[in-house]
């Protein structure tokens, strides 16, 4: 019984943890909250391209967020 009550509670404490996460994409005129970003991150690309980025960040209550945009690749910016 002991054993059923723990996985229980860990299910619930799992379920509660991913239910403060949202994932939004972003569209222009979007209100943003964005007290703090925890991390950005975009796809590798060799060319210069629109690729979709993704950014990690804490808003203004300190609930965590995945915020995903289309932007130019990174090789873009290296080309002289």
């Amino acid at each position: 019984m002991y054993l059923r009550t723990l996985l229980c509670l860990a299910l619930v404490l799992t379920a509660s943890a991913q239910a403060t996460e949202s994932t939004a994409v972003y569209q222009y005129g979007m209100p943003l909250d964005i007290a703090r970003v925890v991390s950005m991150s975009e796809p590798v690309s060799e060319l210069c391209d629109v690729v979709q980025a993704s950014m990690v960040y804490l808003d203004s209550a300190g609930q965590q967020h995945t915020l995903r945009y289309l932007k130019l690749a990174q090789a873009c910016s290296d080309h002289d």
